[in-house]
């Protein structure tokens, strides 16, 4: 099924979606990598306030490239280095989406309130077009491809509901069944 989503993105907006279903967002986007997710957890430790709003938020594992205010390259990077990370903010704060590439391994920590959404590698160019523009920049000594950028996107994807929050993971599905055909050969 296909989704026309606009963010911020609610609880009944991320129930109704199932592994497999494609998605497009409207709305804010917030990147976020590495260094952004360890200030976030962090300053949310030491009670300090944080300077964008993460109230349904979707976040995107994205260092951008950028000149000014406008989108170069804005592909996904690769998520499971953060899941971890990813486990413990979504204790903190409701985010209701995580895009990225490659899947992560937190599939019950999304339970009930929030999906991971998979965008094609690779597609940095295509991505950087679906900006619409950019509403703030945040935390820039950590550099351009750390620092969070807040994103107005337009029709943004397609996004394929790689973990719903119904416990349903398409990554460990596809694994499952190349162990089984791997049996079969051996």
């Amino acid at each position: 099924m296909e989704h026309r989503l606009t963010t911020p993105l609610s609880e009944n907006d991320v129930i109704k979606l199932i592994a497999g279903d494609v998605v497009y967002l409207n709305g804010i986007i917030i990147t976020a990598r590495d260094k952004a997710h360890d200030r976030l957890l962090q300053w949310s430790r030491e009670g300090k306030k944080i300077p964008f709003d993460l109230e349904g938020a979707t976040i995107y594992h994205c260092g951008p490239l950028m000149r000014k205010k406008t989108a170069l390259a804005a592909g996904p990077t690769t998520s499971a280095r953060m899941s971890k990370m990813t486990t413990e903010l979504l204790k903190r704060f409701d985010i209701r989406a995580i895009i990225g590439k490659g899947g992560m391994n937190i599939t019950e920590a999304l339970r009930d309130k929030c999906v991971y959404l998979a965008y094609t590698g690779g597609c940095g160019s295509t991505a950087a077009k679906q900006i619409k523009r950019v509403v703030g920049n945040y935390w820039a000594d950590l550099g351009m491809a750390e620092s969070v950028w807040v994103l107005e996107v337009e029709n943004f994807g397609p996004l394929i509901v790689a973990t719903d929050a119904h416990n349903n993971d398409l990554f460990d599905k596809v694994q499952k069944k190349a162990d089984q055909q791997m049996k079969k050969l051996k």
